[in-house]
């Protein structure tokens, strides 16, 4: 099966590349997502060894800063059942049942300088994703986007 690619949006004052390269092997949970079509993404469509584009979002310049690797497919997100954890999902504890999931990603290389929004949007498959996912953390691109 041919390897996908991803981008997965972050707020670097929440949890920025350079964290993500400072976490025990350069590898951490992509926690807290909370949006049905990006968590049907992970479940379905995310294989081991796909790359992901890390897109800094919310911020004066939103980029892509650097590439990563899946290293664990989906699987539950605990916090969403933790009343005590800043991604505790309130209805999913009601219910009794946690639809959210998280998958593992390893840092894979930070860019030589950021690749800014507008850049990206003159790419016809990165702009088509960022239309796409202006409220979506993790949408699928096509391999020749991450040579912008």
């Amino acid at each position: 099966m041919a390897k996908k690619y991803w981008l997965m949006k972050t707020e670097p004052t929440t949890f920025s590349y350079d964290d993500l390269e400072k976490a025990p092997k350069k590898t951490t949970s992509w926690e807290g997502v909370r949006n049905y079509q990006a968590r049907n993404l992970m479940r379905d469509e995310m294989k081991l060894g796909d790359a992901v584009i890390i897109y800094h979002s919310s911020t004066d310049e939103p980029a892509a800063v650097g590439m990563g690797e899946i290293v664990k497919v989906a699987y539950p997100d605990p916090n969403a059942m933790d009343p005590k954890h800043k991604y505790f999902d309130p209805k999913s504890k009601a219910r009794g049942t946690n639809p959210w999931l998280m998958v593992d990603v390893k840092a894979a290389g930070k860019f030589k300088a950021p690749v800014t929004r507008d850049r990206m949007r003159q790419s016809p498959a990165l702009g088509k994703a960022l239309v796409l996912s202006e409220r979506v953390a993790t949408i699928r691109t096509a391999a020749y986007a991450c040579r912008i």
